[in-house]
């Protein structure tokens, strides 16, 4: 993994004013766009749509600050189709405009070419399982919500709290299949990992294939195959999203397999009253690499 996502950075530094494949790049590596993706959001801390806007408007302010160029020119030959266009995406990156910058040489924030490693670490062992599991699907009250990686996501709680106490009961007689219990499922996640993109979040339970749920629920389709489980205890959700983070750091570089697409599921197995701290099961989706 460490290998591709460095091919990838010289991809991207290849084709930096142009459409590259990096479906394409992932298919000769043995693995998928969707995977290599996730994996570079998770290390690199921004997802590679960021990181090739930032690349590009680096190159962008040298060409800028040396002046032998009219802006459009510029704008065009970095994948901009106006100048109007070109000046936002700058703005956003360095925090000036590309007039102010011509003028003043600055304020510049440069983006270096990333470099990825291989560090030792894995010291603490992570408790995991791989189970096979069947097509099943997951009913329940859902909606679009935002991204938020670190903390307490301020739209789920809101969410939540407009579910009716007696809805959570409904629903725990309702799921028949594992994952057990409430649960929290995460799907059409942005395969970026963009903090802020928007997910569909639904808090529901697991059903077999052949259960018949209500129709004011809301489902997602959990289609047949893998799935690694990483069990955490601990302060909530730090713990939790620590793990997450942790299988892209530890787990994936280190173990057989890759993210498939599909819905990430969260299951409360046992919290304090005040949900201060939590054992929780992280179900993600997997395939053999």
């Amino acid at each position: 993994m460490i290998s591709a996502l460095n091919r990838l950075v010289d991809l991207v530094e290849k084709h930096l004013t142009e459409e590259f494949d990096v479906s394409g790049l992932a298919r000769s590596l043995g693995t998928t766009e969707y995977h290599l993706r996730r994996m570079f959001s998770s290390l690199a801390g921004m997802p590679l749509s960021e990181y090739v806007r930032r690349r590009r408007m680096t190159r962008a302010a040298a060409d800028i600050v040396r002046g032998e160029d009219d802006l459009l020119s510029i704008a065009v030959r970095h994948g901009y189709g106006s100048t109007e266009a070109f000046g936002r995406a700058f703005r956003a990156v360095h925090g000036a405009g590309p007039t102010d910058v011509r003028r003043d040489g600055g304020p510049l924030r440069t983006q270096p070419q990333l470099r990825f490693r291989l560090t030792v670490e894995g010291s603490i062992p992570m408790d995991t399982r791989i189970v096979d599991r069947p097509a099943f699907r997951l009913v329940g009250h859902a909606a679009r919500i935002p991204l938020i990686h670190q903390g307490i996501n301020p739209h789920i709680q809101q969410h939540l709290t407009a579910i009716p106490e007696q809805e959570h009961l409904r629903l725990r007689a309702l799921g028949d299949t594992e994952p057990a219990g409430l649960l929290q499922v995460c799907d059409d996640v942005d395969p970026d990992d963009a903090e802020g993109s928007e997910l569909t979040y639904l808090h529901g339970v697991a059903v077999t294939r052949d259960t018949s749920a209500p129709d004011d629920l809301d489902a997602v389709e959990a289609p047949a195959g893998t799935w690694a489980v990483f069990r955490t205890t601990g302060p909530h959700p730090q713990a939790l999203q620590e793990t997450w983070a942790a299988t892209a750091t530890e787990w994936f570089p280190s173990n057989p397999w890759r993210l498939r697409p599909g819905p990430s599921i969260v299951a409360i197995l046992e919290r304090a009253a005040d949900f201060s701290t939590a054992t929780c099961e992280l179900w993600l989706p997997v395939e053999p690499t």
